[in-house]
């Protein structure tokens, strides 16, 4: 277990997050300005129930929209696709294994990035050591 100081807050996880965002290559940044990223303590409850999710430190992030595969021009009124990631799960796993904060909320957000482009785990892998 790591031993220092107090625990990142939702502030300093968002700017890693928004960093990593910025390291993505094209052509994936180019599609993400619109994403909306938000950084909560935890999923809630109702969110950890439709999931089938028992521990909430079992999910670290969460990606909250429509794969661009299967958007249409037809489509409108809808709430931009976000992103949410959830700090007490990223920091329990964070203080529990030896990879550096931001390389953990690089991997977590390039999943999530990856729903948005209905990429495969293989892809997912690809594009976060692509960054």
């Amino acid at each position: 277990m790591r031993r220092f100081g107090p625990s990142p807050d939702a502030d300093e996880i968002e700017a890693i997050a928004r960093a990593s965002l910025a390291a993505l290559p094209e052509p994936f940044s180019a599609y993400l300005a619109d994403i909306v990223l938000t950084v909560e303590d935890f999923a809630d409850d109702a969110l950890l129930k439709d999931m089938g999710i028992d521990d909430p430190f079992d999910l670290t992030g969460l990606y909250h929209g429509l794969p661009i595969s299967q958007k249409s021009v037809d489509q409108s009124g809808n709430l931009p696709d976000r992103i949410t990631l959830y700090r007490r799960p990223i920091l329990d796993e964070w203080a529990g294994g030896t990879d550096s904060l931001e390389q953990l909320v690089h991997h977590v957000l390039v999943h999530e990035v990856g729903h948005h482009f209905g990429l495969s785990d293989d892809d997912m892998h690809a594009l976060e050591r692509a960054s």
